[in-house]
């Protein structure tokens, strides 16, 4: 806002929260007259910002702390005139004593959610994946049992990421599997793979299905 307020919107399972901030700059040395002119200022943005997104059912507020009654009331009496405008049923009640304001509000349309986001390939939506050193250990078996099947020339795809793990160092970890298993193994990086993924390619290039 043009003081340097600003309001952060967040949206819970049962109601809207917004935080009035104060920002950075401040209009006199008057703690409590800069507290009632920000909120003043955030109070017009609130009543516009709830008719441009239609938020509905409970909305609190949470202003900056204000000492006198009568700045209060000020800020109640500047709120509920500017939701007068609004189509949509709704109710002010007074700022609590924790500088709390609740506005309930009817929505003018049926809510519409949009989802913009899908499931981690990597962790499945549960927020986790496998340690570096597990997933060391599953490429290395896979390894090995593939050399057991007289595989040879083998080329592990990975992941980049991934590939600056086992390629790092003067003795890194696709070095040791070179000499534990007396023949060369080459490491590629694809960065089109997601952080835990990764493929066999024999001497032909081909993939190997495990």
């Amino acid at each position: 806002m043009p003081s340097g307020a600003y309001l952060i919107v967040e949206h819970t399972e049962a109601l809207h929260v917004i935080d009035v901030n104060s920002g950075y700059k401040s209009v006199s040395n008057n703690q409590e007259q800069n507290a009632l002119e920000t909120n003043l200022e955030a109070a017009e943005e609130i009543a516009r910002q709830l008719r441009l997104r239609d938020l509905g059912g409970i909305i609190v507020v949470d202003f900056i702390d204000m000492k006198l009654m009568e700045n209060k009331k000020k800020l109640a009496d500047a709120m509920e005139e500017l939701m007068h405008t609004d189509r949509a049923k709704h109710a002010v009640l007074p700022i609590s004593k924790f500088g709390l304001m609740q506005i309930t509000r009817q929505r003018m349309k049926p809510e519409m959610n949009i989802n913009t986001t899908e499931i981690c390939p990597s962790c499945n939506g549960t927020g986790k994946i496998s340690s570096t050193l597990i997933l060391e250990d599953e490429i290395e078996k896979n390894l090995s049992y593939l050399i057991m099947q007289k595989h040879r020339g083998l080329t592990i795809d990975v992941h980049p990421i991934l590939f600056a793990y086992l390629t790092k160092g003067l003795i890194s970890k696709k070095r040791r599997w070179s000499w534990k298993y007396k023949q060369k193994v080459k490491v590629r990086t694809n960065a089109n793979y997601h952080l835990t993924e990764f493929h066999f390619f024999d001497d032909k290039d081909e993939e190997i299905k495990l």
